[in-house]
């Protein structure tokens, strides 16, 4: 299976050929070489067997964050905690896993403020490279 690399106006993201446990143990790796830290921790698929009875596929939403950077965002415009940490989504996908991340460039851009950009601009780059650094060590495995 080839590295897929995905795009969404609001996210981007990749599929590996790996399973969704060391998927996710991947994604909060290379999150904590970009220096983001994983501030939260939802494991959808639990959640909804507990609360709903409902089944669903492995998938968990993570809240990465690095400091840094949310100090210079919330800083230049102070209620930006309102789209704060920076969603990360791992789950099941067709035999797959799947590593989704939020574009901060576009939740940012929302925000009429002229010194986000740089800010936005930076963490995209680095949320880039996280899944730059994925879909390498999948390429890696596969060759």
């Amino acid at each position: 299976m080839t590295t897929a690399t995905t795009r969404h106006t609001y996210g981007f993201g990749t599929t590996l050929a790996v399973p969704f446990a060391e998927a996710l143990a991947r994604t909060k790796a290379a999150l904590a070489e970009e220096g983001f830290g994983v501030l939260s921790e939802i494991d959808v698929q639990a959640t909804f067997k507990a609360k709903l009875g409902a089944d669903f596929e492995s998938y968990t939403i993570l809240g990465a964050c690095n400091p840094t950077l949310a100090h210079r965002a919330l800083a230049a415009e102070h209620e930006l905690g309102l789209l704060l940490p920076c969603n990360v989504i791992v789950h099941d996908h067709d035999g797959a896993s799947a590593v989704s991340i939020v574009d901060p460039a576009a939740m940012l851009g929302m925000v009429d403020n002229d010194d986000l950009r740089a800010v936005a601009q930076e963490a995209k780059a680095r949320l880039e490279r996280v899944v730059a650094k994925l879909g390498a060590t999948n390429a890696a495995q596969e060759g």
